[in-house]
């Protein structure tokens, strides 16, 4: 029976997975600072993930096949980490995200390689004070854990769309289409890659249990924009402006590498309906 440790997972998505990984045998535990209860059947340690001694105290005498780090946003956040599991676990897994691609420009559908650590980007994050943005925080982390004593795997994950999504980005355009009221978008809106939130649970439950190492993207097939994205809720009306997925640059990604490994991703289009029902029952 594996043996999975979760830091965070305390909702959306990240709650499914650790349903997905318990319902299918492993024996999970979950690390958080204690704000929510995880789901019956699993393991429960309080700690905050930065603190080092607080982690070292709740994960002692314990070890894992793998690690999957829901919550690593910074450099501080990666180093705590292989600190305390180097020698705990063989495999880590940190949910990554689409925006560490946000500042190469052209290049889009982005493959992996696309973001060279050998090409002075993380030196240059370091110079900014990268670790105070999201997508180049995301990139620090990475950089620091994939050389670490463990096997290594960022999932690169394209925007999560779900019925209960806490961050309220689908819900802004649910409401403001069934009202009438007019969508902000910028000029030029370009498409973007995304996921549904039980497709992404199960996918780093899948990256959990595999065998494979590096980054990874993971997106559902096929892409959207905010105007595709508005006329699947209904008969939207629009002003320029801005809104959470009206993008001035393009945000997709090329899962081949996912495909090839074995994963098998669902089509956008098959399933953005579903969610927008979903949504509407939460407004």
């Amino acid at each position: 029976m594996n043996e999975i440790c979760v830091i965070g997972g305390s909702r959306y998505f990240g709650r499914r997975l650790i349903e997905n990984l318990r319902d299918h045998g492993a024996r999970v535990t979950v690390v958080n600072r204690g704000s929510s209860t995880p789901p019956e059947g699993v393991t429960h340690l309080r700690a905050d993930r930065g603190d080092e001694e607080a982690m070292r105290l709740a994960l002692a005498g314990r070890s894992f096949d793998a690690v999957v780090d829901q919550v690593c946003y910074t450099p501080r956040h990666a180093a705590v980490a292989r600190r305390v599991f180097e020698g705990k676990t063989r495999r880590y897994v940190m949910t990554s995200t689409v925006e560490v691609y946000a500042d190469l420009g052209g290049g889009a559908p982005y493959r992996e390689d696309a973001l060279d650590f050998t090409a002075g980007i993380v030196r240059a994050d370091l110079l900014r004070g990268g670790e105070r943005h999201y997508g180049a925080g995301k990139r620090l982390a990475e950089a620091v854990l994939r050389s670490a004593g463990f096997v290594f795997t960022a999932v690169r994950t394209a925007h999560v769309l779900g019925g209960d999504d806490f961050t309220g980005r689908l819900d802004h355009y649910v409401r403001r289409v069934d009202a009438g009221v007019p969508v902000g978008i910028c000029a030029d809106p370009r498409p973007a890659s995304f996921i549904h939130e039980r497709e992404i649970a199960a996918f780093l439950a899948w990256a959990a249990l595999g065998d494979f190492s590096g980054p990874v993207n993971a997106c559902s097939h096929g892409t959207l924009d905010v105007r595709r994205l508005c006329e699947t809720i209904g008969r939207p009306l629009y002003t320029r402006g801005d809104s959470p997925y009206s993008f001035e640059r393009d945000y997709t990604m090329d899962n081949g590498r996912a495909t090839t490994l074995g994963f098998r991703f669902s089509n956008v289009g098959d399933w953005l309906p579903g969610v927008v029902r979903e949504t509407r029952a939460y407004v």
